[in-house]
């Protein structure tokens, strides 16, 4: 199979085989990061449930004064504060604070203890959500590069872990920089996991992959068209390496972005699904986008097939 017809098949499948049917299912567990992926889950629409206009919402106006009073939720959230400490912490006049914590009280949010303003649980958990909210517009903001070429493959995906993530962009004066990025990264790791890699570093970038073979505990899992032209294109060093042991290959028909795991840090690529060329790649050393990468490969990989050292 040439690589013109395997860009194709690939492009073929990615737009038809992957799916939220074709997206292996998490396991189940009782952390607070489950419940975030359920909970983002959940509150996605279902395709196949029409939505119910009919059902009851919250006054629009009342959600926007939410989020104006955001600031002196958030400030509250941190401790108790009087009147004057409002003031002072948001830099707003005697006025202002009066109009903001007579809403809070009017609304049930605080309540007054010893000249001070505490927060009750209502209170509380509308702060908590204000701040969540606000977290996740900026980060959707920053990763759009991401998101807009992954949309129809995010359903497993939680942006919340990738906050404060380097997102690497090409651009026509720099088309590769996603691809610097993610080769600077590989050669500050000694291991090396993932998914869909191919459209990060192309198999014409030979001296990438036999490095790659020589000297990087390595396990990825590719379509069957990319394993066939990577046994193609490096016959001696592929085979020698997956005889070793150090170069582990599993398959499965549809994956969605690219997603990688290195020593100290996660990636996650997006590429023009015309072209095969990588837009951007994100990376982030955060623990809580480590878990979610983890999981994900992990699941991934067990709804793949190894690959036979003998039948190579």
């Amino acid at each position: 199979m040439t690589r013109e017809s395997e860009r194709e098949s690939e492009s073929d499948r990615r737009g038809k085989s992957h799916s939220k049917s074709d997206s292996p299912s998490s396991a189940s567990g009782t952390t607070v990061y489950d419940e975030l992926v359920r909970t983002a889950h959940e509150l996605r629409p279902d395709e196949d449930v029409p939505l119910d206009h009919d059902r009851d919402r919250l006054d629009t106006s009342y959600l926007l004064e939410v989020v104006r009073h955001g600031p002196v939720l958030e400030a509250l959230l941190g401790e108790p504060l009087d009147r004057r400490e409002i003031e002072d912490r948001l830099g707003v006049s005697r006025a202002t604070s009066h109009r903001l914590t007579r809403w809070l009280d009017d609304h049930e949010l605080v309540e007054k203890r010893e000249s001070r303003l505490h927060l009750t649980g209502k209170g509380q958990t509308l702060a908590e959500s204000v701040l969540r909210f606000e977290q996740t517009v900026a980060t959707a903001d920053r990763l759009a590069p991401l998101l807009d070429l992954i949309c129809d493959d995010h359903q497993d995906l939680v942006v919340e872990p990738f906050a404060d993530a380097t997102v690497t962009v090409a651009s026509p004066d720099d088309p590769y920089r996603p691809i610097r990025r993610f080769r600077s990264l590989v050669e500050e790791s000694e291991t090396f996991r993932g998914f869909n890699t191919t459209h990060v570093v192309p198999l014409t970038m030979g001296e990438f992959f036999e490095a790659l073979f020589e000297s990087t505990e390595t396990e990825v899992i590719y379509r069957p068209a990319v394993v066939e032209t990577l046994f193609e294109s490096f016959p001696e060093r592929a085979r020698t390496a997956v005889e070793r042991g150090q170069f582990r290959v599993r398959t499965r028909e549809a994956l969605p972005y690219c997603l990688v795991l290195f020593d100290d840090c996660v990636g996650i690529g997006g590429y023009d699904e015309t072209t095969g060329a990588m837009e951007v790649f994100v990376d982030t050393d955060a623990a809580y986008a480590r878990e979610w990468a983890e999981r994900t490969y992990e699941t991934y990989r067990a709804h793949s097939d190894p690959l036979d050292a003998e039948g190579v």
